[in-house]
């Protein structure tokens, strides 16, 4: 979207600028004093999130005369979380209480979202992985691992999953308010795939049944397999995306933590 457009557009000396992000669709727009986050064709899902307090507030949302829909959400005065935070108490009490919300769960289903369930992940998987990825032995072994113990993860409980939830998706406002941005990737799957990828990336392993318990679920055998399946997974896929961008370093990165996952495996 052009900017100058979009100042027009928002009238009263307005001034846009880029806000960064993969998309490119997402903007600042400021008047003096005022900031407003703007965002183009973004999923009537930030409504309920909005609604829900996941998400800094919704402020309102118009039609273009092209049909690209503006979103504007209040602009947080805040930071990101640090990667040691992680661990902290509010983020597992934010993250029950997303994968506890029927509302979200609702709203994303009347959006036609299917379960993404294990099965579904491995064939997007094997459908993304070049031959040169494939061969390493890592990889050959996840791989092994993912089949065979494919129905020992089956799940009935599905909630609504962020899928990032790198500590930079994170935000703590000015005013001690938690929030979880970036929900273009939300699925309906087995909240161990939020909880693993958090558990294992960032709070010691010590911790896992303290930081579960703020959470408000058992540390389970069961819940143990499911992350630990989903974390393989997840690794494999990092490594296919960084190598497909020619990003060696991190690709590097994501084939040393996959051995060192399949080392360490418990199941």
């Amino acid at each position: 979207m052009n900017m100058k457009w979009l100042e027009q557009w928002l009238g009263e000396d307005w001034k846009v600028t880029p806000a960064g992000g993969a998309t490119g669709d997402a903007y600042i727009a400021q008047q003096g004093e005022r900031k407003l986050f703007l965002k183009r064709n973004s999923s009537p899902f930030l409504a309920v999130l909005s609604a829900e307090g996941i998400v800094p507030k919704l402020l309102w949302t118009k039609r273009m005369t092209n049909g690209d829909v503006i979103s504007a959400q209040a602009w947080l005065n805040g930071r990101k979380l640090e990667s040691t935070e992680m661990k902290n108490e509010s983020v597992a009490l934010l993250l029950q209480k997303i994968h506890s919300s029927q509302a979200l769960l609702q709203m994303i289903q009347k959006l036609g979202k299917k379960p993404f369930l294990a099965n579904d992940i491995l064939n997007e998987l094997l459908s993304i992985l070049e031959e040169k990825v494939s061969q390493k032995g890592a990889v050959q072994k996840g791989l092994q691992y993912l089949r065979s113990s494919l129905a020992e993860v089956a799940h009935e409980e599905l909630a609504v999953c962020h899928c990032d939830v790198n500590h930079n998706n994170w935000i703590l406002s000015d005013d001690n308010e938690l929030y979880l941005i970036d929900w273009d990737g939300a699925v309906i799957a087995d909240p161990a795939l939020d909880i693993g990828m958090l558990l294992y990336w960032y709070v010691p392993q010590s911790e896992w049944k303290s930081w579960l318990k703020h959470y408000d679920i058992e540390m389970t055998n069961s819940l143990l397999r499911r992350m630990e399946w989903y974390v393989i997974a997840q690794s494999i896929i990092s490594l296919q995306w960084y190598t497909t961008k020619g990003k060696q370093e991190e690709a590097s990165y994501w084939h040393d933590y996959l051995e060192s996952l399949l080392a360490s495996r418990a199941f």
